[in-house]
């Protein structure tokens, strides 16, 4: 992964948008794109499979230092530790979502969420938080009622040792570009 995100004058816009999560492991991170591409999700293959910790939020390029270092020292305070993924949910009918649940790992992961989005990363959400794997979003209803049916039979069980920053570039595909394992400060 590159040692930065941006720096500043290096000919990148002023504003960037960045993304914090925890990205789901091989070989389940391509079976849920797999499943969100199949139902037809326009947006399937241009977001890694991941459970959000700082949605989309657009900050300025000279702040990407104190951002990273923030990030650095969030990732130092924390361990590993194990996640299950397990069956489907949905946020309908106040956002036409699909998910799949996370059924251990869900408290790491509102404490890592906090954390990450204090300091230079503060703002108001528009939902309260909630971890999970978008599976289908925005879609028919029929469509989102078909993926939570055959969301409902997925299991997958990893470690966590970490979380990863990803920009959104502009042709509208979000990539990583630095990881941050727990219990390290580099």
């Amino acid at each position: 992964m590159p040692a930065d995100v941006a720096a500043p004058g290096d000919g990148l816009p002023e504003a960037v948008t960045i993304g914090v999560s925890i990205h789901v492991p091989e070989p389940y991170g391509t079976a849920l794109q797999d499943a969100r591409a199949g139902h037809g999700d326009p947006a399937a293959r241009s977001i890694p499979t991941h459970v959000t910790l700082l949605p989309p939020t657009e900050v300025a390029a000279a702040a990407l230092p104190g951002i990273e270092a923030h990030l650095r020292a969030v990732a130092a305070r924390h361990r590993p530790f194990r996640m299950l993924l397990q069956g489907s949910g949905t946020f309908r009918p106040v956002s036409p979502v699909v998910f799949v649940r996370v059924e251990e790992g869900a408290q790491e992961c509102r404490v890592l969420e906090a954390e990450v989005r204090s300091g230079p990363l503060s703002r108001e959400l528009a939902f309260p938080y909630h971890p999970h794997v978008t599976v289908a979003h925005g879609l028919a209803e029929q469509v989102l009622d078909e993926a939570y049916e055959k969301a409902r039979g997925f299991t997958a069980a990893f470690a966590v040792d970490g979380f990863v920053l990803s920009r959104f570039g502009p042709d509208e595909v979000w990539r990583p570009c630095r990881d941050y394992p727990f219990g390290s400060a580099r």
